[in-house]
């Protein structure tokens, strides 16, 4: 899309949302996002400034179980309207011939990138809490009854690996190892738990970080109904701890923090036993999500380097796999 188009684009949509005259200013592509575009901007009206935010995306190009994004704007409103430190959804912007279907939310303050979180002097306080405030902010996120997510799918354990089992063979990659990790997940199930609203991709990278800690959860596109715990387990994936493997939350926190708070007031705790199962189902989702990204740029579906990139990271899944197996 260019500028311009996008620019016309925001001031008409914002313009009627507002019922009066907007102007646009300061348009800026953000970084990230392999599937879906971010966009800064800022807009004017009645001589107020609103930082803002533009997501958008083709949605025929998602994974498969992705949320499309006028689903992803209904789920923010929620989860705004029940005290989650999540962007006010402001419009929803139709899909035109200069983008995608998307929305517009207000654009909160913090850093986002995860080299900085984990080595900026300036969040050396917010590293030492991150961990339990993820497990105080995922804690409320589960609390919310399930049943007002009507827009959400709900998916059981079984269903949700045999899911991306069939989508790995798919893509007919001989991997031995997700074949033993299959076996594992459908062979010794995780603790029964009452579904709640899982975010789906609760990690560093989709969340926003100040001087004091957590300031935003971002990028709901993966939010389904399911077994809490899977978000836990996410967030301790190798992966996202960007080189800090010392640090298994996020690379900035332990799991003895995360749990203590995600625990507080819950009958059954959590233990680190339980997260263990979910951490495995974590590096086997997102090694799935590798050969997905791949292929649609190997198949000449949407040509982007960031796909091509995201599909040789495959081999840290496996090397990941094979540890977490080995402690089973």
């Amino acid at each position: 899309m260019t500028d311009m188009a996008l620019v016309r684009l925001l001031e008409e949509c914002l313009s009627g949302h507002w019922q009066s005259s907007v102007t646009i200013d300061n348009v800026k592509q953000l970084t990230g996002g392999a599937a879906s575009q971010t966009t800064a901007f800022d807009a004017w009206a009645e001589g107020t400034l609103q930082p803002l935010i533009l997501r958008c995306g083709d949605d025929e190009h998602q994974f498969e179980n992705a949320l499309t994004k006028p689903t992803e704007a209904s789920l923010l409103e929620l989860v705004y309207q029940q005290g989650l430190p999540v962007p006010e959804v402001i419009a929803h912007i139709p899909a035109s011939d200069v983008s995608g279907a998307g929305f517009v939310m207000r654009r909160l303050a913090g850093e986002a990138l995860p080299k900085r979180i984990l080595t900026d002097v300036r969040y050396a306080t917010a590293r030492e809490l991150l961990a339990g405030q993820c497990g105080a902010v995922l804690a409320s996120l589960h609390n919310i009854d399930p049943r007002r997510a009507a827009m959400l799918e709900s998916v059981s354990v079984e269903d949700d690996v045999l899911r991306y089992r069939e989508r790995y063979r798919e893509f007919g990659q001989c991997l031995p190892v997700f074949d033993l990790a299959f076996r594992y997940l459908l062979d010794t199930p995780p603790t029964p738990r009452q579904a709640a609203i899982v975010h789906g991709d609760f990690r560093n990278g989709n969340i926003l970080v100040d001087e004091q800690g957590l300031s935003g959860v971002l990028d709901w596109e993966l939010a389904h109904i399911g077994n809490p715990i899977e978000d836990l387990g996410w967030l301790c994936v190798n992966s996202w701890r960007f080189g800090h493997v010392d640090k298994a939350v996020g690379g900035f926190g332990d799991k003895r923090a995360l749990l203590e708070t995600y625990n507080r007031g819950r009958e059954t705790d959590v233990t680190e036993r339980e997260l263990a199962y979910w951490e495995v189902f974590g590096v086997l989702k997102w090694g799935v999500i590798c050969l997905y990204q791949s292929a649609i740029h190997l198949q000449g579906k949407q040509l982007s380097v960031e796909r091509a990139v995201i599909g040789r990271r495959l081999s840290e899944c496996e090397a990941d796999l094979i540890r977490l197996l080995k402690e089973r």
